[in-house]
């Protein structure tokens, strides 16, 4: 019922090479000076013609017309919100009915992903705060469990609490690489190496786990595509860590992948998707207004 999505979509610009514009050449001019022992300077200029290549880029498409022409029901449609609001009472209950710790953990992370979490701080706040309190009986006693452990710390660090990065000191060799038993636990590797985006200055032991772990997880990509789910997570870190990403567009990309999880939690991803869609109808409502305001300025340009 709510598996469908309105996306709005941006033309994406060109990189420019040699300071070049669109249509156009200019001449570059290399200016030497001879030494200055030299009784006369001598200047020369050599021209260099640029060939500016064409970017090609598309007329945009947000004019007047089109931004009022979009239209989206979730905001007005009172069983949108109905729906959202069970489904957020739904996933209340999951905090209060799940015992073990890491799956609280997985819990929280996956509704941080999904960008829901501002509907669920009073209980992410709570959960971790219980976590961190009393680790000695969480996730952490676990020695053997590198993917529990990096979870747990990357959250704990992410909503600053202190956790020390010794926690990860059983899990690496005399030498300081990570102990051969974990180079192929594609799972603990992947969260290890984003946990060590959270170390704070001097922390040279996540420093040398996130490019141990960034190797080990190129050659989990080369032998290992059995879990689609795992691989996706796996491919998209690599090229740019979760810390680093901006949580809307996470949230988008993250959906979708999400929906191909074997044990993904429905409801869960029915909110996801359905809190997208209001408050992508929301923005829409704004630029709608904005623009009828602007109006007057016809020449304003939107992208």
């Amino acid at each position: 019922m709510f598996n469908s999505f309105s996306i709005c979509s941006f033309p994406v610009q060109s990189k420019w090479k040699h300071f070049s514009y669109h249509g156009s050449s200019f001449r570059r001019l290399n200016v030497s000076f001879a030494s200055r022992c030299e009784a006369t300077n001598k200047i020369s200029v050599e021209d260099n013609i640029v060939i500016r290549r064409s970017a090609d880029y598309h007329p945009p498409i947000w004019d007047y017309d089109y931004v009022q022409s979009l239209r989206n029901d979730f905001v007005q449609d009172e069983s949108y919100k109905e729906r959202s609001s069970k489904l957020k009472e739904d996933v209340r209950m999951m905090f209060e009915n799940v015992v073990d710790p890491l799956e609280k953990l997985e819990l929280i992370d996956t509704i941080q992903r999904l960008g829901l979490s501002y509907h669920f701080g009073d209980e992410i706040k709570k959960t971790l705060k219980n976590i961190s309190i009393d680790r000695s009986s969480t996730v952490a006693s676990n020695k053997d469990n590198l993917y529990a452990t990096a979870l747990e710390f990357r959250l704990l660090r992410q909503h600053g609490y202190k956790v020390n990065q010794d926690v990860f000191a059983c899990f690496m060799d005399e030498v300081g690489d990570i102990k051969a038993s974990h180079n192929q636990d594609c799972k603990g590797l992947l969260n290890l190496y984003e946990a060590s985006y959270h170390l704070l200055e001097g922390e040279t032991m996540l420093e040398n786990a996130r490019k141990l772990a960034a190797k080990l997880l190129k050659q989990c990509l080369k032998v290992n595509n059995d879990h689609q789910y795992l691989w996706m997570l796996v491919e998209h870190a690599l090229v740019l860590p979760l810390h680093w990403r901006m949580p809307r567009l996470e949230a988008r990309w993250f959906i979708d992948v999400y929906e191909k999880k074997k044990d993904k939690n429905p409801i869960i991803l029915e909110l996801a998707i359905l809190d997208y869609n209001i408050v992508q109808s929301m923005h829409q409502d704004d630029l709608r207004y904005v623009v009828e305001r602007t109006w007057p300025w016809q020449d304003l340009e939107l992208c």
